[in-house]
């Protein structure tokens, strides 16, 4: 942490979020608190709050509040309480920080937090990267106390009189956390008392070997990994050689950290490392993206939705989603008049197109005549030609005329049937926006 610089701290009015807010106003750093109420506690709740504002005011330190309504946000978005209070948490912490032109943001987690974290992803079977504990730095999150333990802070409050708040919550063991805290650390300690530091010491070993392991990885992607970026510069789909897969000493690892970004859980990723072999067109799912084996590839994805046939009964302008726009006119031909060649951009003869148009997905049984073909053929197969995988198939679109004929193969191919001939006066011109 810069000393020059601004920093939002998260503060609950609990011990170790008190002692973050007293230690950095001790060192002189320049501090706003932040704090949030989610309403899970009733006067408990509005107890913490009231704490936070009076410890604020007389350290003349600013507060910023905000209040959640996190048993909706949860059954909304079909999450637990738990988690649903963190993307409530950290969502708001970051739109202030980027609001107000923060440094950072500053949380209180400590040994003791990363230690129950180790313990929890071990539990769930985590990673390697789930065995290194809390990161010191995430982005603009900072946690300065990770290299204290929570009695450290107790006795620091202890020796300048201050006093915090308790969550009656976290007494309980009725959360996986809560049971690791309260029943799982005492019975460690009992084993070892240097259970606590000699986890954290492994965690940190494990920290450095992921370095190794990713600094590997890193170069090989660079290497053999193509990403398809979206206009923010974030990459939201992929494709690898399969074969190339196989040349990492851990395939099984090389999936997982390939996929890890793009929601697909540690145990979907092992199928998939399991099963590099499967037929072409196989595909496995996470929450926001497909992943498809085709042709010795591993392409990844994102999930779009198929949306509802568009209808053209006239010339114009027309919206088929968000991202495409079909404009529709019709052209007088004349002597020196230019056809595009942008697979954008179609144009057919006007007479032999009826309206209305409809624009759709393609679906099996589909026929159309090929540009510079006589006889029909199916649009599957066309597609298969052009090699194209499942996912792009399930998402080609069909410009079809008043009686479903198919005109235009959106993008990549004309009917013969309708094509521009010597004969042609008029010009029916279909392009995207």
């Amino acid at each position: 942490m810069d000393g020059k610089g601004k920093y939002l701290v998260a503060l609950s009015g609990g011990a170790d979020s008190v002692a973050l807010l007293r230690v950095l106003l001790q060192l002189g750093y320049q501090i706003e608190a932040v704090h949030c109420n989610f309403n899970l506690r009733g006067q408990e709740s509005a107890r913490d709050e009231t704490f936070c504002r009076q410890l604020c005011n007389r350290h003349q330190v600013s507060l910023h509040i905000a209040h959640f309504d996190t048993r909706t946000y949860a059954n909304l978005h079909h999450v637990s309480i738990e988690m649903a209070a963190r993307e409530l948490r950290y969502t708001y912490f970051e739109q202030l920080r980027n609001d107000l032109g923060f440094d950072g943001i500053c949380v209180a987690h400590h040994q003791d937090d990363s230690l129950e974290t180790i313990l929890l992803n071990l539990l769930r079977g985590t990673g390697i990267h789930g065995l290194t504990g809390i990161a010191p730095k995430n982005g603009y999150i900072l946690r300065p106390l990770l290299c204290v333990n929570h009695s450290a802070i107790i006795s620091y409050l202890d020796n300048i009189q201050q006093d915090y708040v308790t969550d009656s919550s976290n007494l309980t063991d009725d959360v996986q956390r809560n049971k690791i805290r309260l029943n799982v650390v005492p019975q460690l300690l009992q084993i070892t008392p240097a259970a606590i530091d000699n986890i954290l010491k492994a965690a940190e070993h494990l920290s450095e070997a992921e370095k190794i392991i990713t600094d590997s990885l890193e170069k090989d992607i660079k290497r053999h990994v193509v990403y398809y970026l979206q206009a923010d510069n974030r990459a939201d789909s992929l494709s690898v050689s399969i074969a190339d897969i196989r040349k990492f000493a851990s395939p099984e690892y090389y999936v997982w950290y390939l996929l890890k970004d793009f929601h697909f859980p540690a145990p979907v990723s092992q199928q998939i490392a399991e099963n590099l072999d499967a037929p072409s067109g196989t595909i496995y799912s996470s929450s926001s993206h497909e992943a498809l084996i085709d042709r010795g590839q591993l392409i990844v994805e994102p999930i779009t939705p198929l949306y509802p046939e568009l209808t053209i009964p006239e010339t114009g302008c027309y919206r088929f989603n968000d991202e495409i726009k079909f404009n529709v006119r019709i052209d007088e031909i004349g002597k020196n008049y230019q056809l595009s060649r942008r697979p954008d951009e179609i144009h057919l003869d006007a007479d032999k197109v009826e309206f209305p148009l409809h624009i759709r997905y393609a679906k099996e049984g589909d026929r159309f005549v090929p540009y510079g073909m006589t006889g029909s053929k199916l649009v599957s197969d066309f597609m298969t030609d052009l090699k194209m995988n499942v996912i792009e198939k399930r998402h080609q679109l069909v410009l079809t005329d008043a009686a479903d004929k198919i005109v235009w193969i959106v993008t990549r191919r004309a009917s013969n049937e309708v094509s521009i001939r010597e004969t042609t006066k008029k010009v029916l011109v279909i392009n995207i926006l």
